[in-house]
């Protein structure tokens, strides 16, 4: 079976509930023990005084499906100790918590206790920089996105026309927050996913296929795709997105208003403009506001920390990988190969079954497959 968990819309399960389900999508393989700290889903002023030490780890139990993970993970790949230490940390139950305004360019100097410029995650990978907002000028295919936003906008607008047909034709289409985890989002911030941990949602795809295309054509390095609305006179609640491996980047669709619609990120605010891309760090403590009369709509993309290498961002997709396909743990060659068979029919770019001159998906799409649940961010 698959393991699904609900995605976008939750920042992580409790970490035991997953291992549970891992004992029964790996056909009963021993769970390790819970973890000894609870997560704390919403910011207050008293996670200011709180920071951590990353204890020491150590290799996992080989009986539990963590440790066959860890041995697959050393067997495929070189030189990813920090990918390894991550995987141990979420183990433990680690969190990492930490005040990083110094590590801001200009530094924030100020005191630690009234700053929001706090980094919380429990995926967490090492040395890696925590940024509020990254200069885009940096990344080439920020501009080329920019570029297409006419043309993605027009694909838009077209398939959104037709709420009632997308709806229908559509897959999990303006999903809303599902578990307690996602309580700051609120009621009224909605996702539709076109690519969820490296593997792209053949259905939502063939509705917005430009939208796709320019992702992949554009190789932009994304492990998440999805449009994100927020209703009209809506706040979210500051808080953290748990994971500090990715990081996240808003191209604005539609943006209503005049700097109605605002972005926080530690301590610094920024407004959503249609045709601009924002790219930030989510694992800092971050929140949101439309104070406009309509909805804001942004494409939405989770991206490998610029930080990580190559051989890292292969072992965190082998573990999103395992998750998806537990056998690809096995140490039976004939059962890991049927895994491996299972997971190539997963990936790739869906074939397109029509793409219309208008920009919109709908055409003589015919849907046939089940609706699929949208899973957590992170290892959790």
């Amino acid at each position: 079976m698959r393991l699904v968990i609900p995605y976008i819309m939750c920042q992580s399960l409790v970490y035991i509930v997953l291992l549970v389900l891992y004992v029964d999508a790996c056909n009963g393989f021993v769970a390790v023990d819970s973890p000894k700290q609870t997560s704390i889903r919403v910011f207050n002023g008293a996670d200011n005084s709180v920071s951590t030490n990353i204890p020491t780890t150590h290799s996992l139990p080989s009986n539990t499906f963590a440790g066959m993970v860890e041995h697959a993970l050393t067997e495929k790949f070189d030189n990813i100790d920090r990918v390894l230490e991550s995987w141990r940390l979420l183990d433990m139950g680690y969190e990492h918590r930490q005040f990083v305004g110094l590590e801001q360019d200009p530094p924030i100097k100020g005191d630690p206790s009234v700053s929001k410029c706090h980094q919380h995650a429990h995926s967490y990978v090492p040395g890696l920089k925590p940024t509020q907002f990254y200069d885009t000028n940096d990344f080439g295919w920020c501009k080329k996105l920019e570029s297409k936003y006419k043309e993605l906008r027009r694909e838009f607008d077209a398939v959104l026309a037709d709420s009632t047909k997308l709806q229908t034709e559509g897959n999990n289409v303006w999903a809303g927050a599902l578990t307690e985890d996602a309580s700051s989002y609120g009621g009224g911030w909605k996702t539709l996913v076109l690519m969820d941990r490296g593997i792209w949602d053949p259905v939502n795809v063939n509705l917005f296929p430009k939208t796709a295309m320019a992702i992949r054509d554009l190789q932009i390095p994304a492990t998440e795709v999805f449009f994100a609305s927020m209703d009209a006179n809506s706040k979210i609640s500051p808080h953290s997105d748990f994971t500090n491996f990715v990081v996240t980047s808003h191209l604005g669709l539609d943006i209503p208003g005049q700097d109605k619609c605002r972005l926080t990120i530690g301590d610094e605010t920024r407004s959503w403009k249609n045709g601009e891309v924002m790219m930030f760090d989510t694992s800092i403590i971050h929140e949101a506001t439309n104070e406009a009369n309509k909805t804001r709509y942004i494409l939405m993309m989770r991206l490998w920390h610029p930080d990580l290498t190559s051989a890292e961002k292969e072992a965190l997709q082998f573990i999103y990988d395992c998750l998806a396909v537990p056998d690809l743990t096995s140490t039976d060659p004939a059962t890991k190969f049927r895994a491996e068979l299972e997971l190539e029919s997963m990936k790739g770019f869906p074939k397109l079954e029509t793409v219309t001159r208008s920009g919109g998906g709908f055409g003589s799409m015919k849907k046939t497959r089940k609706k699929k649940k949208p899973k957590s961010k992170g290892f959790a």
